[in-house]
This record gives C-alpha cells, structure tokens and sequence, in this order.
C-alpha cells in the first residue's frame, strides 16, 4: 500500500482566498491566521476596485470582504463578483455585527457574514461549506 505524501495531501485541503479590507492591521492578522489554519493566501488588497483586478488575476475559491471600504462598499463588490465566469465564494466581514447593515446582509451576493472578532479558519469553513 502506497502512502500520500504530506504535500500532495496539503495542496487538496488547501483553499485559495483573497483578504480585501482597508485596515493593513487586520489584512495582516487575517492572512496569519488563515494561513496556520490551513488556508493559502493569495493576495490582499485595500479597496474594491483592487479587489475586483485581483480576482480576475489570481483566481481565489474564496474572498474575505470587509463591509466598508474607502471606494465601493463590499455589497457592491460582492455583486460584482457574483458575475465573473468562476464566481469565488464571498464571505463578508465588519467590525460592527451583521443587524447593523440590517437586511442588507441577507440580500448580499455572500455566502455568510463573519464579525472581525469571530474569524477562524472553522467559521470560514463553515460559510463556504
């Protein structure tokens, strides 16, 4: 019986995610976080407009997206994003808690909403399941 090699089985686990927030403080501790959670970070980036040439560029399976950001806001972004030729899952991140946007939210072309404070590698997990 053959055994996997630990990279061959790291690379199938791996998810490629894209970090857009204006904030370098959290695009840095998220990409730390993700990245020992098992996550590979592919890029970052600070407003929307970035974020949409990156996604086109770099291909993510995932994009953490901060509400608020200085260009577009990240619902519009997000919908942007749903009509790429392969649409990356979309989780939407803010300091305040979802009932602030209220249902906004809801309606967002995402696939779930994480406070800043409650991002962990399982909570994204559990979104782009």
């Amino acid at each position: 019986m053959r055994s996997l090699s630990p990279l061959c089985h790291d690379q199938v686990m791996r998810k490629t995610v894209l970090i857009v927030d204006d904030h370098d403080g959290f695009r840095g501790s998220a990409r730390a976080l993700l990245e020992s959670e098992g996550f590979e970070v592919v890029g970052t980036c600070a407003n929307g407009a970035s974020a949409l040439a990156a996604v086109e560029r770099l291909r993510p399976e995932v994009v953490l997206l901060d509400v608020q950001l200085p260009d577009l806001d990240g619902f519009e972004v997000a919908e942007r994003l749903a009509t790429v030729t392969h649409p990356p899952s979309v989780v939407l991140v803010s300091s305040r808690e979802a009932r602030a946007y209220g249902p906004r939210v809801e309606a967002a072309a995402a696939c779930g909403f994480l406070p800043k404070g409650e991002l962990t590698g399982a909570a994204l997990r559990a979104l782009i399941a």
